[in-house]
């Protein structure tokens, strides 16, 4: 067991650097207090890389405690909204200076494919500069009432937030979460994902050396299980935001009512439909459709994973589908050609193949995929089940992973019924050249994103988030600001 706090990491296209492997709190890299590490892996080879150190409830304690302090005594409490916005812009210039390192980390901890994984880093960009830009647009109002009375209303920070991201997109979702909370005033602990937790601490390198006072930015690495049950439960967090599973985001939500009633927003699982209509351009459709589930290797919260397609064109474009499919490059992460890497771990892996089992077992057709990709580390071929019922698991659960299930529609009234046949409500896609169309079918979808003529085409100022069991709040834009500040009530007597 090794309880080094950095190690030299060789990754496979030749990028050699530093990695930081402890707990990164008040601006230093530390062991964990009871001295527990765990195994970090290459998706793409199924080996052990590495090991980082483990956050127990101690840690988070201490880290809590840096976040409050920073807050309520230190250097943070005095800074300034324009300042606040320069570290946040100085930290995207950073990201950027380190574009390569962090692309190719991302790649190496995630299993995804280099190509994606610089549109990430560019997105993390961003989204950070984004909301440097916001810092000091954050404000409150004049209200008017009587003659008597001077009354306005100011944004105000909450305070310590608790933030605990997923393996899916370890740095976008690093900033993300970081981006809006910094730029309203808070201080935070961020849980990385226990099975890509490299990328978050690189960044927090990055955080010191972008001048961030001590306490204001607390990265751990660690298990759901303990360090993010003590941060859902901790009495000194007033804000929570959690990315993943809807299971886990009923957990964290008992945890806040159990504790501090601390605020939550959840951004969920999904399963959402991509519909294609008898007038669309196929073409391009087949390109968004198959982007819509199979980037990133399918483990997208917002993942097209219900496709529906109008009958007239129903049998061209499930040929035409698998054709496309089967032309997606799976492989080495590391090569520009690739398009889908591995899938994250193990688990996941086994996880995506019982649903194939599942759906096979249904009476589901697999028209291409459903096996594994190659004999080393955790690669699926890309898979679309045709001949699937509304009632089948494969359309009702998310899979979260590059499994399809595809079927056909009439007319407007039913799509719109399948498409709103869930519990999720995330996102969605319209494919067709009628405008009225598009929007009355946007209008009626339960989801929170809509898609027309594309898909997976998120940017940092749209806000994101889902209906239903989807979650809580929204992510990005000026909503996410929202999520980070508390309205207070000012109101003088005049007389």
């Amino acid at each position: 067991m090794s309880l080094s706090l950095f190690q030299t990491f060789k990754l496979p296209n030749g990028v050699e650097y530093e990695q930081p492997l402890g707990l990164f709190i008040n601006n230093e890299f530390v062991p964990g207090k009871e001295g527990k590490v765990f195994d970090v892996h290459d998706p793409a080879t199924a080996k052990v890389v590495g090991q980082v150190h483990e956050a127990t409830e101690a840690d988070i304690d201490i880290a809590v405690d840096a976040a409050e302090a920073a807050f309520y005594d230190g250097p943070w409490s005095k800074i300034s909204s324009a300042e606040r916005g320069r570290l946040l812009t100085r930290l995207a210039d950073l990201f950027e200076e380190n574009h390569l390192i962090l692309s190719s980390i991302e790649s190496f901890d995630n299993g995804k494919a280099i190509q994606l994984a610089k549109g990430d880093i560019q997105a993390s960009i961003g989204c950070l500069r984004y909301y440097g830009g916001w810092a000091d647009k954050i404000h409150g109002k004049v209200i008017e009432t009587d003659k008597e009375r001077f009354a306005y209303t100011k944004q105000e920070p909450i305070g310590v937030c608790g933030q605990i991201i997923p393996w899916n997109f370890p740095l976008l979702m690093w900033a993300w979460k970081i981006g809006p909370a910094i730029a309203a005033g808070n201080t935070v602990v961020l849980k990385t994902a226990e099975q890509t937790p490299l990328g978050g601490l690189y960044a927090a390198k990055l955080v010191k050396e972008a001048g961030f006072p001590p306490g204001v930015i607390n990265i751990v690495s660690g298990f759901g299980k303990i360090a993010g049950n003590a941060i859902s439960h901790h009495a000194k967090i007033h804000k929570i935001a959690f990315t993943g599973s809807t299971l886990v985001g009923r957990q964290i939500l008992k945890a806040s009512a159990e504790s501090n009633l601390k605020k939550v927003t959840l951004e969920l699982g999904g399963k959402s439909p991509n519909i294609v209509f008898d007038d669309a351009d196929i073409e391009k459709a087949i390109e968004w459709i198959n982007f819509g589930i199979f980037y990133n290797g399918g483990q997208t919260c917002c993942a097209g994973s219900r496709v529906y397609v109008q009958e007239g064109i129903y049998d061209k474009v499930v040929a035409e589908f698998k054709r496309r499919a089967e032309a997606n490059i799976v492989g080495n992460p590391f090569d520009d050609a690739t398009f889908q890497g591995a899938q994250v771990s193990e688990a996941q892996y086994n996880r995506i193949l019982n649903y194939v089992e599942i759906g096979k077992n249904e009476g589901a057709v697999v028209e291409t995929g459903g096996e594994r990709h190659g004999s080393e580390g955790w690669f699926i071929k890309p898979t679309i089940f045709s001949n699937v019922t509304p009632d089948m698991r494969i359309m009702q659960e998310e899979i979260f992973g590059p499994v399809c299930a595809i079927a056909k529609f009439k007319d407007i009234d039913e799509v719109v019924r399948l498409g709103n046949n869930s519990n999720y409500g995330l996102a969605s896609g319209i494919h067709t050249k009628s405008l009225n169309v598009a929007l009355e079918v946007s209008n009626r979808l339960r989801a929170g994103t809509v898609w027309i003529n594309s898909y997976n085409a998120l940017h940092w100022s749209l806000p994101f988030g889902g209906y239903g069991e989807s979650g809580i709040g929204r992510e990005l834009g000026k909503e996410a600001i929202r999520n980070y500040t508390q309205i207070k009530t000012v109101s003088v007597n005049l007389n």
